[in-house]
């Protein structure tokens, strides 16, 4: 059965390269425009995996995870931070919020999907 990803990104472009990386490598995916929009389509469908970018309108990255950290259902769900941030700072408050890990955009496609296999519920 294929894991389901929630890709969260502003930028097109980015959901689209990551969109491609993913099914690529046999996942489906599953694109939001922000945070609250993620949040949205995570009720909706059954996602394994939530990869997102932290700077987003309405509600960035760390909001995102603290909202579905407030939830039993989400308790184990990975979250990885997909950002061109590489702020020491921002990294502690992404982890402290509940983030699984953080991957540093121009991302190695590779080294994407090795770490989303790691951290993914088989």
């Amino acid at each position: 059965m294929k894991k389901n990803i929630l890709i969260v990104d502003d930028s097109e472009s980015i959901r689209e390269l990551v969109g491609i990386t993913l099914i690529d490598a046999g996942f489906d995916v599953i694109k939001a425009v922000n945070g609250k929009d993620a949040f949205k389509k995570l009720q909706k469908s059954e996602v394994d995996l939530v990869l997102t970018d932290l700077n987003m309108p309405e509600v960035d990255g760390i909001m995102l995870v603290k909202n579905i950290r407030k939830y039993d259902k989400y308790k184990y769900l990975p979250v990885l931070i997909l950002t061109t941030e590489s702020e020491t700072k921002k990294r502690v408050e992404a982890k402290e919020s509940g983030a699984t890990g953080w991957i540093v955009k121009p991302f190695d496609k590779e080294r994407l999907l090795n770490i989303i296999k790691k951290v993914i519920r088989k």
